[in-house]
């Protein structure tokens, strides 16, 4: 089948999310056919490139999610900042387009502003959904949406809109420059309404849309299921909603403002899990997040991010305990980790046990906030782990060190969770816990705070810890660190859990399943000739062959067919072509799962 992979700020950019996952699941599926439609998110992610791509890939469709000017209208004064929002170059609408696009903002701001009003119940659902696909129409009929969204117009929709009975304190309190920054943010959230990407030839040529996470992702399955009727999958390792909620205090944001995004945000959310016909949450943690914001249980699937299980084997399956009295730490330092409470935690453990070592792997996040961080942290370790000398004519060692993967020490990831006997992580945020599936994969003991999903991926193989307790956690690695037999148990049946749960293969067996499913439910697809007198699709009226890789026909020989005919979508049909000239065809076709 034909399935259109819709990624926002990842694959197939070098510096994506999710860029490995979705390039293990394309991979991983040869038998069917990708095309890929990204938005990036920055100039600078644009200059990295992309990852290699591989032949399951027929075509990338890439649009921006950014303009040149997005830093400064964020940094604008507000006198700036209104010049620059009502100034601006594209198609400009005629009297009927602006009555339309009246009509359908002022719904849209409406449902926004009114977001927590109890009161608004479904109708606040139904009037944003038809608020949005009628930008969208508009959009798709005339364009200069852009152009509309920075006018004068959309200011006075949005004031009127937050002054209006029933809407929340904070959002009445919004003042124009915070009404300002609200409808930069809007129009750069609704900027796949205006892409090119929704014609018979684009997104409505694929069998199925897959929205690798919400948002501005899933907005082009949303309107390729309203154009088209094709069904969209949408899948989330982190909910689009709380990153929202997590990312907008380091913005420049005032309360109104976080306000109203979050209220657009939570009904863009409500209306992705409706029109799914398929979701699926990376985690439990995840899943709840999903029911809150609206999700339909019975559509909700949780299918684990699969890992590369290979590449820890030579540690998993050794007999080395690492260093029986060293802790180690892995991941990106940044203050959501809470180094500092395991620092001040690794201190009770020195008093408990003298020789214990504290390992930390990784490296800021960038940025000054990470570099800061970590600078914090080193200054912390000094402070309460003087360097010490075992005796008057020698060297003095901090038993605390911070290293980076990749030197002559540790030139690899799974030498990092070699090193110690304990895997510890400390964060207060977490969501998927990547660190600890590693650590399983090796065979490691762990101890963890309770955030996130690590309950869920742990299950009763590692010790869990309250956040923010430093005296529970050094009690949890002193306990471990006694009791080798303890953590050699726990080590074991941590590594058979995650290789039963958290490995590609099981990642990809089932998305595979899901895709089937989702194809069998769905009629075949809407051409000319393949509907009845009334209109109506006919189920089966297209061949299955139809979705088979590869381009039939006697009419050419082999030298005749042009180069990446093994992409074409609608193939004449008579004999299959001479054998040779599209092996991928046949080894696709002889598996059966076409």
């Amino acid at each position: 089948m034909r399935i259109g992979l819709l990624t926002d700020g990842g694959y197939p950019y070098a510096t994506g999310e999710s860029r490995l996952w979705c390039d293990r699941l394309v991979r991983g599926l040869p038998q069917h056919e990708f095309d890929l439609y990204a938005l990036s998110r920055s100039a600078h992610q644009e200059e990295q490139g992309w990852v290699r791509l591989p032949p399951q890939i027929s075509r990338v469709r890439t649009a921006p999610l950014w303009t040149s000017d997005d830093d400064a209208l964020r940094g604008s004064s507000p006198k700036g900042l209104l010049a620059r929002m009502l100034t601006g170059d594209g198609q400009s609408f005629g009297r009927r387009e602006r009555r339309r696009f009246t009509a359908h903002l002022t719904e849209l701001a409406a449902t926004v502003c009114a977001a927590d009003d109890a009161r608004a119940g479904d109708t606040a659902g139904t009037r944003f959904t038809e608020a949005l696909y009628g930008l969208a129409e508009l959009a798709r009929e005339r364009g200069g949406l852009h152009t509309a969204l920075r006018s004068e117009a959309t200011m006075r929709i949005l004031e009127s809109a937050c002054r209006a009975r029933g809407t929340g304190r904070s959002v009445q309190s919004a003042t124009v420059p915070d009404l300002l920054a609200f409808a930069a943010e809007l129009e750069r959230a609704l900027r796949p309404l205006s892409l090119d990407w929704y014609d018979e030839e684009s997104l409505g040529a694929v069998d199925l849309c897959h929205a690798t996470s919400g948002g501005a992702a899933a907005l082009p399955g949303l309107l390729a299921k309203r154009f088209f009727g094709v069904p969209l999958l949408v899948t989330e390792h982190g909910v689009h909603l709380r990153a929202h909620y997590l990312a907008t205090p380091g913005e420049p944001f005032t309360t109104p403002v976080r306000a109203l995004l979050a209220g657009f945000h939570g009904q863009l959310a409500a209306e992705v899990y409706r029109q799914a016909s398929v979701i699926t949450p990376g985690n439990t943690h995840v899943r709840r997040w999903q029911e809150r914001c609206g999700a339909d249980r019975a559509k909700l699937r949780t299918v684990y991010p699969g890992m590369a299980a290979d590449r820890f084997r030579g540690v998993g399956e050794g007999d080395d305990d690492g260093g029986p009295d060293t802790l180690v730490w892995v991941g990106r330092i940044e203050p959501a980790k809470d180094l500092i409470a395991l620092l001040h935690a690794f201190a009770e453990v020195r008093r408990a046990e003298p020789d214990a070592r504290l390992r930390i792997f990784g490296a800021p996040v960038q940025g000054t906030e990470g570099d800061a961080y970590l600078a914090t942290c080193r200054t912390l370790a000094a402070q309460l782990f003087p360097d010490e000398a075992t005796g008057a004519h020698a060297v003095g060692d901090n038993p605390v060190s911070f290293e980076e993967i990749g030197g002559p020490d540790v030139p690899d990831l799974s030498e990092a969770y070699a090193a110690g006997g304990v895997v510890v992580l400390s964060s207060v945020v977490e969501g998927f816990p990547i660190s600890l599936v590693e650590a399983m994969f090796c065979g490691r003991a762990t101890v963890s705070t309770d955030v996130g999903a690590v309950v869920e991926v742990i299950g009763g193989t590692g010790l869990v810890v309250p956040p923010r307790n430093p005296r529970a956690l050094a009690d949890a690695c002193v306990s471990l660190l006694r009791d080798p037999e303890r953590r050699a148990r726990l080590g074991a049946a941590a590594r058979a859990r995650a290789l039963e749960l958290f490995t590609v293969e099981q990642n990809l067996a089932a998305f595979h399943g899901i895709y089937l499913e989702l194809i069998s439910r769905t009629p075949a697809w809407r051409e000319a000739d393949a509907v009845d007198a009334d209109g109506e699709p006919r189920p089966f009226a297209s061949p299955p062959e139809a979705h088979v890789l590869g381009r039939w026909t006697t009419s050419q020989s082999p030298a005749a067919v042009p180069a990446g005919a093994g992409a074409a979508r609608r193939p004449s049909w008579a004999e299959p072509e001479p054998e040779g000239v599209c092996a991928s065809t046949a080894a696709g076709a002889g598996d059966g799962d076409g």
